[in-house]
């Protein structure tokens, strides 16, 4: 077995997803390098906080706390993983200098902004004939005046993730549903009357239900090739300000057309390790338009290595084993959960999804983010229990509100 030792940057959902792939396939525990502990990972045997820093996200900090630990840890292989997008672009900034310490996959940092930063994702998709929703723009000194270039209903979300997530103002939402002119201005109102200064993304809504969402992950390997591609399409969506956008329940799928379309433009870019798009089937023109691209796996990427295809067996065998992986597509039945699946029952209106995940549920072809048999200690059991009634609550709460005002 090999001795090495996975270094996951954050502390969430996704790092616990991660964390439980590293179990899964090579029974090591990984640890953790963030700025703040998070409930996703507390009392876990999977994964350890190891470094608590809460100036991580400083650049000299960044690389500072990563040597050290590293210098700390010389008697086995530290394989680096991203699991939020500014750590992305920490570790294409400094690759140089983490390249002597630690094993990754991460693109070049010119290649990181092109395409993580949202107007720039969709400049790139004109380019290789991706369609996404039509699209306008406005910064903190036009905000007030731009037109819109298609009618409301209008979607509000930060061009800039990573400075958007440091941002704090009332009612604060992932994104934002303006129905009118009146409460656009209230929310844009409110967002830059935050530390956010830099540029809105303003785009038409795409009717249909959350059902109507589409989820990829890939994993591109040191090579420039896509090694691994996986499709979801998501059942139902969180509810919560700060969730929206977020998965709740998601089916595995498979669309060969819409897989090779995606595979050709991640090469073209030449991208490096995981990465992770959000899109949504227009019924009106039967196209797929795509919302934005994540420099990482998704907080929901689990869902792929709950289907047979485990993330970490990539990552591993491409930066430590150095293998030729070819490519995969990923084409299993499995239902993934965050939620608790009598919520997925009473808000997933569609008869035949509800169908479909019942019967994986009672095949055992079904897993949830956060429940993990290996993981089980009294403590993490209880929190989780608490979790999953609360998502009752909250759902109950949020369900169908994504104006402003809650």
């Amino acid at each position: 077995m090999m001795d090495f030792l996975p270094v996951l940057l954050g502390s969430d959902a996704n790092v616990y997803g991660m964390a439980r792939s590293f179990y899964q396939q090579y029974g090591v525990t990984s640890v953790a390098v963030c700025k703040g502990a998070l409930v996703a990972t507390a009392n876990s045997r999977l994964v350890k906080i190891a470094v608590l820093e809460p100036r991580l996200e400083e650049d000299d900090v960044f690389v500072s706390t990563l040597i050290s630990f590293a210098r700390r840890n010389t008697g086995r292989q530290l394989v680096l993983v991203s699991c939020a997008d500014g750590y992305t672009i920490l570790m294409a900034r400094h690759r140089e200098e983490l390249a002597a310490y630690y094993h990754f996959a991460c693109p070049d940092l010119q290649t990181v902004l092109d395409l993580d930063i949202k107007d720039n994702f969709y400049r790139a998709c004109e380019r290789h004939g991706l369609s996404y929703p039509k699209t306008a723009t406005c910064s903190a000194q036009t905000y007030q005046t731009v037109e819109l270039p298609f009618d409301f209903p209008c979607i509000i979300k930060a061009s800039n993730s990573a400075e958007y997530w440091n941002c704090s103002f009332p009612h604060k939402k992932k994104v934002f549903l303006a129905q009118n002119r009146e409460e656009y201005d209230a929310i844009t109102a409110a967002i830059y009357g935050s530390s956010y200064q830099d540029d809105l993304i303003l785009q038409e809504y795409i009717p249909g239900d959350d059902n109507c969402m589409r989820v990829l992950n890939a994993y591109c390997g040191l090579d420039r090739k896509v090694h691994l591609m996986a499709l979801g399409r998501p059942l139902l969506e969180e509810q919560t300000p700060e969730g929206i956008g977020n998965y709740a329940a998601i089916l595995s799928v498979h669309d060969g057309e819409l897989l090779a379309r995606m595979r050709a433009f991640l090469e073209d870019v030449g991208w490096v390790g995981f990465a992770n798009f959000d899109m949504k089937y227009d019924a009106r023109t039967g196209e797929y338009k795509l919302f934005e691209m994540n420099p990482r796996q998704g907080r929901s990427s689990y869902f792929v290595t709950a289907s047979g295809y485990n993330l970490a067996k990539w990552l591993v065998e491409d930066v430590l084993l150095h293998k030729d992986l070819g490519y995969t597509e990923a084409d299993t039945e499995s239902l993934w959960m965050i939620a608790p699946y009598g919520v997925i029952r009473k808000y997933l209106k569609d008869p035949e999804l509800l169908a479909e995940a019942a019967r994986l549920k009672k095949e055992g072809k079904c897993a949830h983010q956060l429940f993990c048999k290996e993981d089980f200690n009294l403590k993490r059991y209880l929190w989780y229990l608490r979790s999953q009634a609360n998502y009752y609550r909250k759902t109950a709460r949020y369900y169908g509100n994504k104006s402003l005002r809650d």
